[in-house]
């Protein structure tokens, strides 16, 4: 933690948050930056809102809730510790506080609020003032130790991480719109098109939806994409057993061979295939390598089978047609095992020579 980062600066989206029934929920805490709009209701541990963000649905608090100045909930607010509301706040629905609350002027709860702690009316101080008041009080006192056990305290003591969603972004069931990198979690369920700078996808994860991005794109093992990936100028990274039911746009891909891909794949530079069973350290030239080194008899051997040499060029190689107008490579082929059985003689009278020239001419 460090007080000069900025930690609304990326969409971050932790492990097991799924989004039930117009509802974001998740065990950590849900930060929203300002002026942002979140069109479902969410549920986490504290709830901190900035200035004019709009829910619009239920926020369910198992601890504290803040929410700034301009606020508008469209829905209900139940927190399970305390609450602070800024000025001009606007709840639809009713506010149920099982500790204190503070508020301040000009708030509207339009079907009434319920405390079983202190009500104070005024404009609470924000988080972020507090806790620099109160550290440097501390340090005014000559209390180091203790102002550094409290700022160690807050950086140690959340169990899991926090749903961030940077200033004015736009949240739906139809899109998850940033100006910044992005990244989505292991085991996640989320709805929604997501659109950012960068995505990195976490492992068995799930999205109802399609990946846009102006640079690199990277999915983990095991996840499914209902719909596009596409990025304008990076790279897509592919993982082991992901699915993508759609296409794929990019300038570079890299692609695990088992991988699944229902739609096209459409790349203006380089399609890269990676064995699962290759190490990510090896270098280019040994995973090329790597597939041609097959065992093969002499060339005057009439029975020396060159099938299984076609195929593992053709898998290193993989034909790729360019379409000259649009400068973009179309899907990719690999032959069966039924094509090259009947290619097998034509290429028997010129040897492996011959296989690897008919492979680089497809």
């Amino acid at each position: 933690m460090s007080l000069r980062s900025d930690p609304l600066d990326r969409l971050a989206i932790p492990d097991d948050t799924h989004v039930k029934e117009h509802d974001l929920v998740t065990d950590g805490d849900i930060i929203v930056g300002g002026q942002s709009t979140v069109e479902f209701g969410v549920r986490g541990q504290n709830v901190i809102a900035g200035e004019r963000v709009t829910f619009g649905g239920d926020i369910e608090a198992d601890g504290d809730c803040r929410l700034d100045m301009w606020c508008d909930v469209d829905g209900n607010v139940l927190v399970g510790e305390d609450a602070y509301l800024g000025e001009r706040v606007h709840i639809t629905g009713q506010l149920m506080v099982s500790g204190d609350i503070d508020i301040g002027d000009d708030v509207d709860i339009e079907e009434g609020f319920e405390a079983n702690g202190w009500i104070v009316i005024r404009n609470p101080v924000p988080t972020v003032v507090f806790l620099f008041i109160y550290l440097a009080q501390l340090l005014r006192l000559g209390e180091e130790e203790a102002a550094e056990e409290v700022f160690e305290t807050l950086d140690t003591e959340r169990e899991t991480d926090p749903v961030l969603v940077p200033r004015s972004s736009h949240v739906s069931d139809d899109a998850w719109r940033v100006s910044t990198p992005a990244r989505i979690g292991a085991n996640c369920r989320l709805h929604g098109n997501v659109r950012a700078t960068r995505l990195d996808i976490g492992t068995d994860t799930e999205l109802f939806g399609s990946l846009r991005a102006k640079s690199d794109i990277a999915i983990d093992a095991n996840t499914v994409v209902h719909g596009d990936v596409t990025t304008r100028s990076g790279t897509v990274t592919i993982g082991p057993g992901v699915h993508i039911r759609g296409d794929v746009a990019c300038e570079h891909l890299e692609l695990d061979d088992r991988a699944t891909i229902d739609g096209t794949l459409r790349a203006r530079g380089e399609i890269e295939v990676v064995s699962s069973d290759t190490s990510i350290a090896a270098s280019e030239e040994e995973t090329q390598l790597e597939p041609a080194i097959v065992p093969i008899a002499d060339e005057d051997d009439a029975d020396t089978p060159v099938e299984s040499a076609v195929v593992h060029v053709e898998q290193a190689i993989r034909r790729v047609e360019t379409d000259d107008e649009t400068g973009t490579a179309g899907s990719v082929a690999i032959p069966d095992a039924e094509e090259t059985a009947d290619s097998e003689e034509g290429h028997s009278d010129n040897g492996l020579a011959g296989a690897l020239a008919e492979a680089e001419k497809r």
